[in-house]
């Protein structure tokens, strides 16, 4: 697999309108050349406005495939999508969700990162695309890219070789995961992501939706206990004796 960083992209939060409300989010991700520093938890220059859903060590960059971008203007009838429209901070060309898993581990620059999960889609990145079916959308195809914990600080640069240093012996692609996560009543997807809690690079995030997900389908499919019936049973009563 060739990997190749394309574009490093970061922002601070901005608020901006959604519909009669304002919002904060750090999603609008510009291009920067040069050298950018990879600290524990962000990209210098970088910011997250939740740091409930985004952000922190599991979720400390994210990283989505330049080769998504042609299928998202076709779909999206766009003519152009500059690096950083999905809130990429790595735009990298080659990256292929079925091939990369929970685990591996990539060298980029000299900055050393591991797949922590696949990106769930919230509503900003409807608003970063003006187009509200996005999340569905997004979602659907199951081109999510990776989020990444930091193992080693660095530098980073667009132009960067992404190198897989560590393959997860789990094997558990992301696109897998992800797509096995949308399936919440199908036997085989729920295997998988039973195998998905082996696995110890999983975040801690994905750990729970993971268990609360297969608690509830566990509470679903329970059957009621079965009660032991007495070995003889007193008779019927009669009409006469029911008085």
């Amino acid at each position: 697999m060739t990997m190749t960083l394309v574009s490093v992209n970061v922002a601070l939060p901005v608020a901006v309108r959604h519909g009669r409300d304002s919002v904060t989010t750090g999603i609008f991700k510009q291009p920067v050349t040069g050298p950018v520093a990879v600290h524990r938890h962000h990209l210098a220059g970088d910011g997250q406005a939740d740091l409930v859903r985004h952000g922190g060590e599991h979720k400390a960059v994210y990283a989505y495939s330049l080769d998504h971008y042609a299928y998202w203007r076709e779909v999206l009838d766009r003519d152009e999508l500059p690096y950083g429209q999905f809130g990429e901070n790595l735009t990298v060309a080659g990256l292929d969700e079925a091939a990369l898993c929970v685990g591996d581990q990539l060298r980029v620059g000299d900055a050393l990162f591991s797949i922590s999960q696949p990106r769930t889609p919230c509503f900003k990145l409807g608003i970063r695309l003006a187009d509200g079916r996005m999340p569905r959308l997004f979602a659907e195809s199951l081109r999510t890219g990776v989020y990444l914990r930091v193992l080693q600080q660095g530098t980073v640069e667009a132009g960067n070789t992404v190198d897989v240093v560590a393959r997860d012996p789990h094997r558990l692609s992301i696109r897998a995961l992800f797509d096995a996560y949308l399936k919440p009543d199908d036997p085989v997807a729920l295997e998988t992501l039973t195998r998905a809690l082996e696995i110890p690079a999983l975040s801690p995030q994905w750990r729970e939706h993971i268990g609360q997900r297969l608690a509830r389908s566990a509470s679903l499919n329970a059957t009621p206990e079965l009660v032991d019936l007495p070995s003889s049973l007193p008779p019927p009563l009669t009409p006469k004796e029911t008085k």
